[in-house]
């Protein structure tokens, strides 16, 4: 198909309100896309049921063990701080394609390793293949899918999070019988899925805008008339072209005025999302139950399963009402029931409430987090940016995230040493309830408004 030449192409064409969607190739290119959160998930969630086994198997301390479970996060950071600068240039697939491979190597290095040196390594490599996949797929996925849906369908992505979390459970409960080598082919398992990954990612086409910013226009119209149909195809692609227009010279740098307040959201959104404690629980709940609830190794790992349980069910709920309710609400109610949820379980501590107490509070807290906090932050940081920046925009909110959720893991047990258990969600309760005014006072509501309108809105 030819590209309309000339200003006709470029000035908008008015369509209807809610233009045809091709349901089935969107959510086809949503699937597939979706597979690197799966291997998100998976690779990071992993470490907590084999973090008992390999502690034990390299008799690690306090502080190697802290190393062996931050690894991944550390390579994470640097995938992150990469992918945008090199996303823009050389595209979205293409990146995804070379993130799968490392998947693949690193899955297979971490199963082998003699040395903690060894499995520090490959856990960086994997690391480096999280931090590309956490920028792209949704930022993807906000380029690909139409303004009414686009919630929705990077929800998707963090379903497919959850989802790859709660296979790491569930897979850690079952390899557990295997033994102290159990967590060995915990590891390995990721190596399946990131090779599905690689090869479904040749069903799926590049992102229009991208093409449209690099001139290949006529790629570009034809994804989107196959996603929406030829005339909601032009005047997206007209609307698009112009915003393209506006963002040349000092308007496509970061350094822009317009750019402060979308990227002071973005950027604090993404370190309240990990410093109100999530990764304590999913890296380290099994040494939680075990070590503050005299649970068996085999029992907390099932707990844990459990609470991916709750994780995968609270992003489902998200997935079908945050483009019904909205971003801003279902952030709201996130942070607010996870510093209710925290305070209690940290009065539970005080007064010495059993296991299933505090295994209530941890489930309440993961519930509230999936409904809101989990999808919100991640839809929001992908479609605040304008098109010709959003790549490294969107990788600066990135860091700041990794960088956080290293900070909180790699801390995480000298801070309970040195405060309590009660005392490190106590600090991760009033962060929450931090959060909760941040967002009431200072996140606008992008529910169904197109990119293009999001980016004229910073003016």
């Amino acid at each position: 198909m030819q590209a309309a030449p000339g200003p006709p192409y470029r000035q908008a064409v008015a369509g209807p309100p809610a233009p045809p969607v091709n349901a089935a190739y969107v959510y086809l290119i949503g699937a597939v896309a979706a597979l690197g959160g799966l291997l998100f998930g998976f690779d990071t969630a992993i470490i907590n049921g084999a973090l008992v086994f390999l502690k034990k198997d390299f008799g690690l301390s306090d502080a190697q063990t802290e190393l062996a479970a931050s690894a991944i996060l550390f390579g994470a950071v640097a995938g992150a701080a990469v992918a945008g600068w090199l996303t823009d240039r050389y595209g979205r697939k293409r990146l995804l394609f070379g993130a799968a491979a490392l998947f693949t190597v690193s899955a297979l290095a971490a199963a082998v390793p003699r040395t903690l040196t060894e499995f520090v390594l490959a856990r960086l490599a994997g690391g480096l293949a999280i931090g590309v996949a956490s920028l792209l797929v949704p930022l993807y996925l906000a380029e690909i899918a139409p303004a009414r849906i686009r919630g929705r369908l990077v929800t998707l992505n963090q379903l497919a999070i959850v989802t790859g979390i709660l296979l790491a459970y569930v897979a850690s409960y079952y390899l557990a019988d295997l033994g102290l080598a159990s967590w060995r082919w915990m590891f390995a398992a990721a190596a399946v899925p990131s090779l599905l990954f690689m090869l479904t990612l040749l069903l799926v086409p590049e992102s229009p805008r991208w093409l449209l910013g690099q001139g290949r226009d006529t790629e570009a119209l034809g994804t989107l008339t196959r996603l929406n149909g030829p005339a909601a195809a032009t005047a997206e692609a007209a609307e698009i072209q112009a915003a393209l227009a506006e963002e040349q010279g000092e308007a496509a740098s970061l350094s822009q005025p317009r750019l402060r307040r979308p990227l002071r959201i973005a950027v604090v959104l993404a370190v309240l999302q990990q410093v109100t404690g999530i990764n304590t629980i999913l890296y380290y709940g099994s040494l939680i139950l075990t070590e503050h609830s005299g649970q068996s190794a085999s029992s907390a790992i099932g707990a844990n399963a459990l609470i991916g349980g709750i994780n995968f069910a609270g992003t489902i709920v998200a997935l079908f009402v945050i483009d019904r309710v909205g971003r801003k609400p279902l952030l709201l109610l996130a942070s607010g029931g996870m510093a209710l949820a925290l305070g209690a379980l940290v009065a539970a501590l005080h007064v010495g409430a059993s296991g299933p107490w505090l295994l209530g509070f941890i489930m309440l807290y993961v519930a509230c987090f999936a409904v809101g906090l989990g999808p919100g932050v991640w839809v929001v940081i992908a479609e605040i940016f304008p098109n010709a920046v959003r790549g490294r925009a969107a990788s600066l909110a990135t860091v700041a995230l990794w960088a956080a959720c290293t900070l909180i893991s790699y801390t995480f047990l000298s801070l309970v040493k040195a405060a309590g258990l009660g005392g490190a969600f106590g600090l991760y309760a009033a962060l929450s309830a931090f959060t909760f005014l941040f967002v009431w006072r200072g996140v606008p509501e992008t529910k169904g408004r197109s990119l293009e309108e999001i980016e004229r809105s910073w003016h």
